[in-house]
């Protein structure tokens, strides 16, 4: 494939999806990623799309929302991951609300398994997934369909979110950053998600890298508010990616990686939680706004970034990222 065939085909990927990581340009083009990165550049410096945190926008500096099938064929094995590991954080017993995404939809399938579990959403795809599951409760808020994302917003969904009160909301969102927080392209999803967000006592955020760096325009959940994120390992080049992430753990965000090796500092039994199929590490920040601690059912092991000296964190960060 010529240039000039390829960077067409990166800008029709960007217009119709709204972003795209580099990861999945260079796959769809099959070419490498440092062939699309050059390409990228070259078609900021036309003012035809923005370069962001390992990927590309529209350009503007707020990307628009994608519509469900495209949403779902992008960063699919970073989604799965963080959906496994987002998992591990849900005990039996439990009562959470699921909010609207690919992301949710993904932890929704592993939900099934967990007995006793009572899950709030306002998401029909999360509510399907959980179907069949005969061991948890499904509660749908009520609302109008929005068919774009199959999630149920509006007055009547934020009403019946009134007075509920649970452990951990789980949500996702079209970008993430250290100075905004999680935001969304949609007033009414955003309206609905800051309702999710204050029946919940702990507020979980899933979001691949691609989104880490990406402002849009309404905010959800301001980063004080965010418990913790969860989240896939950037690549390697993406320096600003893990700026994203050391901002965010400044801010008293805890962050847990999917995809990685445990860095070193791990707890006793780190070993042991690296063995299956999906590996872990989670970061716990400094500041902590809450009680964090993993439950009795959680495997999540950590290595301290906030309680070191500004240089040896800076190393520490190095080192994690290297793993």
């Amino acid at each position: 494939m010529f240039a000039a065939e390829r960077r067409q085909l990166i800008l029709e990927m960007v217009r119709a999806n709204g972003a795209v990581s580099l990861r999945e340009l260079a796959r769809v083009v099959q070419t490498s990623e440092v062939t699309v990165r050059r390409d990228v550049r070259a078609l900021e410096a036309e003012g035809l799309l923005d370069r962001r945190h390992g990927g590309a926008v529209l350009p503007g500096g707020f990307t628009r929302e994608s519509g469900f099938p495209q949403k779902s064929h992008l960063a699919t094995a970073e989604k799965t991951a963080i959906a496994d590991l987002a998992a591990g954080l849900v005990e039996e017993g439990e009562a959470i609300v699921v909010g609207a995404g690919t992301t949710t939809q993904e932890l929704a399938r592993r939900l099934a398994r967990v007995p006793g579990l009572t899950v709030v959403t306002n998401s029909l795809l999360v509510a399907q997934a959980l179907a069949h599951a005969n061991r948890v409760e499904v509660v749908m808020t009520g609302g109008t369909l929005r068919g774009s994302n199959y999630a149920l917003v509006g007055s009547g969904a934020e009403q019946s979110l009134q007075g509920l009160r649970v452990t951990r909301a789980f949500l996702s969102g079209s970008g993430l950053t250290a100075e905004r927080g999680l935001s969304t392209s949609n007033m009414l999803s955003a309206s609905v998600d800051r309702a999710l967000v204050q029946a919940a006592a702990e507020v979980v955020v899933l979001a691949d890298h691609t989104k880490l760096g990406t402002d849009t325009m309404f905010q959800t959940v301001p980063t004080d508010v965010i418990t913790r994120l969860v989240t896939d390992e950037p690549p390697g080049h993406d320096d600003r990616a893990a700026t994203e992430l050391q901002a965010l753990a400044d801010q008293g965000v805890q962050i847990a990686v999917a995809g990685g090796a445990v860095g070193p500092g791990a707890g006793p039994g780190a070993e042991a939680a690296q063995k299956g199929r999906q590996q872990r590490r989670d970061v716990p920040l400094p500041g902590q706004r809450r009680n964090h601690g993993a439950g009795p059912g959680q495997q999540l092991r950590s290595a301290v970034l906030g309680e070191q000296p500004p240089g040896e964190r800076a190393a520490r960060v190095a080192d994690l990222r290297r793993h």
